[in-house]
Formats: structure tokens, sequence, C-alpha cells
């Protein structure tokens, strides 16, 4: 009970970011709608001009696209696209890519 009380403690002061309800089906269809052109519907695009975000962390792909949405983060096309997401959306988006396969990998 007492490590429960913590962990309770320790969200409310913002300090862990807890995310539940996040909704992959409406992820896959919210990357389709948005996303896939550019970064294809699993996240690896097809060529090197758009980043690949199949399979990153979870937390980085909301992170980032918080910060394009608020504007700590600076590119033009992205910052557009982030505007119009709810923070559902980016939930969504963000448990969606992660679920998917990489092709990105370490040589060692």
């Amino acid at each position: 009970m007492k490590i429960m009380s913590i962990f309770a403690l320790v969200c409310a002061a913002g300090l862990v970011s807890v995310s539940f309800g996040a909704d992959m089906a409406a992820g896959e269809k919210k990357a389709g709608e948005v996303c896939a052109a550019c970064h294809g519907k699993d996240g690896n695009a097809a060529t090197d001009q758009y980043p690949k975000i199949g399979g990153q962390h979870r937390d980085y792909l909301a992170h980032a696209l918080k910060g394009y949405k608020d504007g700590t983060r600076k590119n033009a096309i992205m910052s557009g696209f982030a505007a119009g997401l709810s923070k559902q959306d980016i939930e969504n988006l963000s448990l969606y890519y992660s679920k998917q396969s990489s092709v990105l990998h370490t040589r060692y």
C-alpha cells in the first residue's frame, strides 16, 4: 500500500507521465490520414528524406509531437501537422508507431 501511495504522489507531482487509454486502432487510422504520406504507414519511410519513426520509443514519439505542437521543436511542416492533433491523437499515434517494426539497427 505504501508503494502505491508513493507512486500516486510522484504521478501527481508530474514526475512520471503515465498514459492510460491509448487506442492502437485509432492511432493506425490517424497515421493513415496524417502521417503515412511522409513516414509510411508503418513508420518506415520509403526514402531517407523523412525520419523513420516505426519502432521508436513511445515516450520519445509523444514528446516530439508535443514539442512540435507547442513550438519547442521547430519544423514548419511537422508543426503544421501537430497543431491539429489532440492529446489523445498524440497518445494513440505514439502507441501505434512504437509497436511497429523498425528498420533501424545498430551495427555493434
